[in-house]
Parts: structure tokens; C-alpha cells; sequence
């Protein structure tokens, strides 16, 4: 099952990510500043269908 993010909910462990769809890790949520930062710093990018977020390397570091 997906997890489905509220704004309250903190990411899953990226160990968690599905096969299929390649690395799907969760769904929902928001793409406020705060969200995408906490994402990219833990490695998960947003894809599509947009509200998907995907683990697939190593987290960006932050500027």
C-alpha cells in the first residue's frame, strides 16, 4: 500500500520505496517550500502523477 501524506506526516524511510513504480515512496501531502526541502534532503523527488514522491539517489545536499 502507498502512504498517503498529510501535512502533519513526515516521509517514510526511502528503504520503504516500491520496485514498482520505480521507487514510488508515498502520495499526497503538499509542495510547499518546507515539504520539497525536507524531500530533497532526504533524497525523494517529486513525479508524476504530480503528489508522487520518488526515491531514486543519494539526497542533494543543501545550499
Amino acid at each position: 500500500m502507498i502512504p498517503w501524506l498529510t501535512p502533519e506526516c513526515s516521509f517514510p524511510p526511502i528503504e520503504e520505496a516500491l520496485e514498482e513504480p520505480n521507487g514510488l515512496l508515498a502520495a499526497g501531502a503538499d509542495l510547499s517550500p518546507e515539504r520539497l526541502l525536507s524531500a530533497y534532503r532526504q533524497g525523494i523527488f517529486p513525479g508524476l502523477p504530480m503528489m508522487s514522491l520518488f526515491s531514486g539517489g543519494l539526497p542533494i545536499p543543501a545550499a
